[in-house]
């Protein structure tokens, strides 16, 4: 389980075909990585990946094709900035809103534009993902947990703070790229309750 408050911004180091799948590599960046264990959990713009080697400034991973299809992470550019985050501890604080690593749908940014010291964008989302979209809601872009300024039948509206943009791989961010979606858990659960209430 994982917060959205993003530790660090690494970068794609490798990528490597391993019988039918894929092994990626990531230079850790400025990610704190003492303590790192195998096994460990690492959620990489956003997508929750089992860390099964690594050293002093980097971690593998590996890929299997479903999570290729249904993130960005198959269509990354070596060198791509990565938004890197640790699993949360239990004493950790919530300071974003509970994220499992696990992508609903992949989004597009299609438009930037300035306001006051904020950058706003506009993302363009499947139905699957803006159903659950709910204005001042919380959604989670590329693994970084932020609120929801407006949405509408075709996507959504984020206003970035200077310190979000400078922490993070959206300061790489351009129109057209895509982007890693995960909605609230608490609207799937609750969608799934309402769903079963008189089964």
């Amino acid at each position: 389980m994982f917060t959205g408050l993003i530790a660090g911004v690494g970068r794609l180091g490798s990528r490597e075909a391993r019988g039918g799948d894929v092994r990626l590599t990531i230079n850790v960046g400025t990610l704190p990585f003492d303590g790192v264990a195998l096994g460990e959990s690492i959620a990489v713009n956003g997508v929750c990946l089992t860390v099964v080697e690594f050293d002093a400034t980097s971690f593998a991973v590996d890929a299997s094709n479903e999570t290729l299809a249904l993130t960005t992470l198959g269509g990354l550019e070596i060198g791509a900035p990565l938004n890197l985050e640790r699993a949360m501890l239990p004493t950790d604080r919530l300071g974003g809103h509970l994220v499992s690593g696990h992508v609903d749908g992949i989004g597009h940014a299609v438009r930037r534009w300035d306001d006051a010291r904020a950058v706003r964008w506009r993302i363009e989302a499947p139905m699957t993902v803006l159903r659950y979209v709910a204005h001042k809601g919380s959604i989670c872009v590329d693994g970084v947990s932020l609120t929801v300024n407006a949405v509408d039948a075709t996507g959504f509206e984020l206003a970035l703070i200077p310190h979000t943009i400078e922490h993070t791989a959206f300061h790489a961010m351009r129109e057209g790229d895509a982007v890693n979606l995960e909605v609230d858990l608490l609207a799937r659960y609750v969608e799934r309750l309402l769903a079963t209430k008189d089964a």
